[in-house]
């Protein structure tokens, strides 16, 4: 990767994991990809981030409250941790997302840093052009954090063997895979930034 790359972790939370209120189908196998992912960044020195939903209880996210969602990752709760095998070096930044009542908020760039600095000024702080996303979930936070990477002049680069999608119809990740690419977004795997050093 170059030295103006960053990696991006996208909620991975217990809710968004097999059992949780709002499972993705075999979300907890990209755990361990996105900890090579994790590592791979972390010995090149290149920052790592991880987004987090960190909703109040009380959100028109939720469908008791009009949205279209079951209660999840609501702040505080074992449902909102992150996975507990999930790698989170002593350099990672938490970014919380999904806090406005009146917000859905998929975006991991309209998230914010513990003291209330937005994503995008702490990417643009440390020389960050190129981000490289993963986690979950494809056609929703994944997706939108990926285009509003590009509409606010990132280079994005979906990680396709560290995600996997709601679907709440079948073909949901495949369009919204195609999605990100028309967008210009690029698209790597493990193997092939181990290859590249």
């Amino acid at each position: 990767m170059d030295k103006d790359s960053a990696l991006l972790v996208v909620d991975m939370q217990n809710d968004f994991c097999p059992d949780g209120a709002l499972a993705v189908k075999e979300g907890d196998l990209v755990v361990p990809v996105l900890n090579r992912y994790i590592e791979l960044f972390t010995a090149q020195g290149l920052p790592v981030f991880f987004t987090r939903d960190w909703h109040p209880v009380e959100t028109s996210h939720f469908q008791a409250f009009g949205g279209v969602w079951p209660v999840h990752c609501v702040q505080g709760t074992r449902g909102a941790d992150f996975h507990p095998d999930l790698i989170l070096p002593p350099h990672a930044v938490i970014i919380s997302k999904g806090m406005d009542p009146s917000r859905d908020d998929y975006s991991a760039l309209h998230g914010a840093g513990p003291d209330g600095t937005p994503l995008p000024v702490l990417l643009r702080q440390r020389g960050v052009r190129k981000v490289y996303v993963g986690g979950l979930a494809t056609d929703y936070c994944v997706k939108e954090s990926v285009l509003e990477g590009i509409a606010q002049g990132f280079t994005m680069v979906y990680l396709a063997d560290a995600c996997r999608g709601v679907n709440l119809q079948p073909e949901d990740t495949g369009k919204a895979e195609a999605e990100m690419a028309r967008a210009g977004a690029g698209r790597a795997s493990l193997a092939e930034l181990t290859a590249k050093g």
